[in-house]
Formats: C-alpha cells, sequence, structure tokens
C-alpha cells in the first residue's frame, strides 16, 4: 500500500480494515533527506528521518506519516517499510548534485518521482538505451536524465517545487521575481510556500484550473488556457534539451504519469520542438509505482 501525494482521506484506508491483516506494509516516503535512501524496516529512527526532511517537503511527508501512524494502529505488529522517492537520484554525480548556494543544512539537488523512474527503467530494459531522458508528466512533473540506467540529472532539485513548472507547483524562476513578490505583498515564509506550490504552474497562468484536460478543452477559445499549455509544453522542451546536453546526446525519449501517458496532442507538441536533437525513439511507459514499492517491500522483508 502506497500513500498518495494528496494525503490521507480515510475513505480508502477504512475499506481495509476488514481485510486479513497483512504480512507487510510498503509506503511511498517522498523524501528521505540528506542520509536515508535505502528502502527501509519502519522503526523509531526511520520515523524520525521522515519528520526531518519534512523541512524540505511539508506538503508530503505528514501524509506520509499519517499513512504509517494509521497502518500501526489498524495492523499492529505488522511491518512496515518505507520506499523513497528521493533513492533513484542518491548518487547523481556530485556536480548534479550540487546547487550554487552555500552548502549546509542538508542544501543539494536530491530529485524526486524516483519510484516512477525506477520502474521505467525496469520496464524497458534494454530498449531504454543508454542514454534516456524519461519524463514523469502528471500533476507534479520532472525529468530524468538517464546513462547507461543510472541517473545522471534531473529537474526537481532541494524541494518537488522546483524544475518544470507542473498543476500549480511554479518549477523554477527568477529567485528575484520571488523576492519582489514577497515585498509587494507582504508575504511571510508560509505565504511565499503557498503561492508557488498551490497558486502558480497552469493555475497561476490559466487563473482558472490546474487540471491539463480542462485546459486543452477550452484552448481554442480561452487565451490564458492556451498560453498556459504552450508554456508548460515550451518547459518541457527546454528542460529535455538541458537533459540531453547532461547527457551528451539522446536514444530515448520516455513519457510516463498522467499527462505523459494519456495526452498523444501534448507528446506529439512537445517533440515537435525537438527535431534537432537528431533521431531517437519515443516510448510511453504506464507508471506503476505500486510495483516498485511492493518489490522493495518484499526484498526487505526477505532480508530481515
Amino acid at each position: 500500500m502506497t500513500e498518495s501525494e494528496q494525503g490521507l482521506n480515510g475513505r480508502g484506508l477504512d475499506a481495509l480494515r476488514d481485510v486479513p491483516p497483512p504480512h507487510a506494509i510498503g509506503h511511498r516516503v517522498v523524501h528521505g533527506g540528506p542520509s536515508r535512501w535505502l528502502p527501509a524496516l519502519i522503526d523509531d529512527a526511520v520515523l524520525a528521518d521522515i519528520e526531518a526532511a519534512a523541512v524540505f517537503a511539508p506538503r508530503h511527508q505528514p501524509a506520509a506519516r499519517a499513512g504509517i501512524d494509521w497502518c500501526t494502529k489498524t495492523f499492529p505488529g505488522v511491518p512496515q517499510v518505507a520506499c523513497f522517492d528521493t533513492a533513484f537520484h542518491h548518487d547523481l554525480p556530485l556536480v548534479a548534485q550540487t546547487l550554487p548556494l552555500p552548502g549546509d543544512a542538508g542544501v543539494r539537488r536530491y530529485g524526486f518521482h524516483g519510484l516512477s523512474f525506477e520502474w521505467t527503467v525496469a520496464s524497458l530494459g534494454d530498449t531504454l538505451g543508454s542514454r534516456a531522458v524519461i519524463a514523469h508528466l502528471g500533476s507534479g512533473c520532472s525529468l530524468a536524465a538517464v546513462l547507461n540506467g543510472r541517473a545522471h540529472d534531473t529537474t526537481m532539485g532541494l524541494t518537488p517545487i522546483g524544475g518544470l513548472m507542473m498543476s500549480s507547483r511554479v518549477g523554477d524562476v527568477d529567485p528575484g521575481a520571488l523576492i519582489h513578490l514577497m515585498r509587494a505583498r507582504g508575504l511571510d515564509a508560509d505565504g511565499l510556500e503557498h503561492l508557488v506550490e498551490d497558486e502558480s504552474g497552469l493555475l497561476g497562468i490559466s487563473g482558472s484550473t490546474a487540471d491539463m484536460k480542462t485546459l486543452l478543452s477550452r484552448r481554442a477559445t480561452d487565451e490564458r488556457a492556451a498560453l498556459a499549455i504552450d508554456l508548460w509544453v515550451m518547459t518541457v522542451r527546454k528542460h529535455i534539451g538541458a537533459m540531453v546536453v547532461a547527457l551528451g546526446g539522446i536514444d530515448t525519449l520516455v513519457f510516463t504519469g498522467g499527462i505523459g501517458e494519456r495526452s498523444q496532442v501534448l507528446r506529439d507538441e512537445v517533440c515537435a520542438g525537438l527535431a534537432h536533437l537528431g533521431p531517437f525513439t519515443v516510448h510511453v511507459v504506464e507508471a506503476d509505482e505500486n510495483r516498485i514499492v511492493a518489490r522493495h517491500t518484499a526484498a526487505v522483508m526477505s532480508s530481515t
């Protein structure tokens, strides 16, 4: 069982109260912090690291902790395993890890959507090629540059807010723009966090919705919806180009995630701006992070 980014609403979990206790429970945990990436049997030390990493992912970590606590109460004694989205990227080259900021308090590029990227690599096997860009495009979006099956660079950084423009998350912008908005609107840190997490991206540009399907339906008649889509497509193209530079070329481009899997229109528009990169193969892979969580959970249990 994994915990979704939308958090704990109770309905899905309550349905499990009457089922036989599982042998083990696996959880997707977005951030492992500076020292935690391997899937781990959850104990007090692991819980402490999950809580400490909440400073990097304050919207995601509490939901994961709530899921763990619910399972502890509902299935007492059943072992639980934490599987971290940052794991796939933990050994990025130093030049890719490093942010041009003072290096303290765990400030580095962590990368996310790692369970999705891991599933894509495992699914495609040798057909992935030696130089692949994987595009996880959904409500949250990020790219991974994968060299010989291993993470080589990625778009998200310290937190899941950076990189590509997303449904309501800002992605990469001029830090000076954020400083200006803090001053102009009188925002404190919490107010700025709300702006970049909940009011930006597709929602901020369109002024109406963060849902890509709705925006596509309005594109022909709503200029702001059209601009939001065009900016999203351009942002994805530009970051794919950056990942290709990091790899020194490209053999394979893979689309996954809700938008990446389901929208042929947007896949075509992204690819239409990449002809200058030369020939490469395009794949679409259905994301299955749950399967990776299940595999890691089984592996941890077999080693205990």
